[in-house]
């Protein structure tokens, strides 16, 4: 068996009147002060409810890793971005984005060093998560001051960097479109941002609709098996990762929903003793179909041989899902996809096809 790492996310025109008697002119006025962009000013707060206000729409943007560098994508400002860590390997960014996100300099292989940020000519950084600590061996992050003193502001991924200080379990993606919506405010994209969520909860609204109308003993008990993550020890996806809202809307019960954290690595026993009806093939995108179904067909014999789970209900009866790790366990648009496609697979009876 293999062990791997766990690795670890509107500029408004001004215009200035003129009375209607008042002649042309082409000269300003070098002492007027413009008034505020549309939407601005726009304040953040990160988990701690720090606030970071913006006066204008940052031009030059890092990101984290791929999961921020994706949401600006989809919010139409992938040209403000100047680097990232944590660059998206070949088929993590959805098609559309692949040969852009292919430009984006890359500052750090996993995080950024902290000199080589602070010395990036940055106004924003988004940060998928919370503080990674020294991760690398590479110093731990700047602090507020020495973002300050950088002219860099500095918001995260709420949906990720505050999942394991959230109360309770994340059972929709409420948190998710917030992220897109706090993202949009802050880069001037708010109305593709509001185009964004709408569709997101458009596609989730069928589904919870259908899985509503499903008596309780009908709702499948349910394992993301991370197989790029290793083998030797499972790594869960437990109530407040992203994957359980996920697997909560399209009609399943997450079997990990209960350990208080995003993600736990467990034995194989607790998987045995839960005996989940259906099992996701949690593979990486590997950005070329014959590829994904070679990585898919690969998880499923693993757990065909694999003494512990092969008797395993789910395996017996053949009940595997094949959607891609990055939409169900990465916060962002595509979130809503995986409800879908999930919810088709181990409800297909109940689940109209959705375009």
């Amino acid at each position: 068996m293999r062990s791997r790492v766990l690795s670890a996310l509107v500029v408004g025109a001004a215009a200035i009147g003129m009375t209607a008697c008042a002649p042309a002119s082409t000269e300003t006025n070098p002492g007027a002060v413009p008034g505020p962009a549309a939407g601005f000013p726009a304040t953040l707060d990160d988990c701690e409810g720090r606030k970071v206000t913006f006066d204008a729409a940052p031009q030059r943007i890092v990101t984290s890793n791929g999961s921020s560098l994706e949401l600006l994508f989809w919010l139409g400002a992938g040209d403000k971005i100047i680097g990232t860590g944590f660059p998206p390997a070949k088929g993590t960014l959805p098609e559309q984005f692949r040969a852009a996100g292919e430009k984006v300099p890359v500052l750090g292989d996993m995080v950024i060093p902290k000199e080589k940020l602070l010395g990036s000519g940055a106004q924003l950084y988004v940060d998928t998560f919370a503080d990674m600590g020294s991760m690398g061996g590479m110093g731990g992050p700047p602090s507020a001051e020495e973002f300050t003193a950088a002219d860099i502001k500095h918001i995260y991924l709420k949906s990720t960097a505050c999942a394991t200080k959230r109360a309770g379990q994340l059972t929709d993606l409420s948190t998710v479109e917030e992220d897109i919506k706090r993202l949009g405010s802050v880069t001037g994209t708010g109305a593709k941002a509001d185009e964004l969520v709408e569709g997101m909860r458009a596609k989730v609204a069928k589904v919870t609709a259908s899985v509503a109308k499903l008596p309780k003993d009908k709702v499948p008990t349910y394992f993301f098996f991370d197989f790029d993550a290793g083998t030797d020890q499972p790594i869960a996806v437990c109530g407040k990762q992203v994957a359980n809202a996920v697997i909560t809307l399209a009609g399943a019960k997450n079997l990990f929903a209960d350990c208080e954290a995003d993600f736990k690595p467990v034995g194989w026993e607790q998987v045995v003793a839960g005996n989940p009806q259906w099992i996701q093939l949690g593979v990486r995108d590997k950005g070329d179909k014959q590829d994904n179904d070679a990585a898919f067909a690969e998880a499923e014999k693993f757990l065909r041989e694999f003494p512990a789970t092969a008797g395993l209900d789910a395996v017996k009866q053949g009940r595997f899902v094949r959607v891609g790790s990055e939409t169900t366990t990465i916060a962002g648009v595509r979130n809503a996809d995986a409800v879908v496609e999930i919810a088709k697979t181990i409800h297909p009876d109940v689940i109209v096809a959705q375009g």
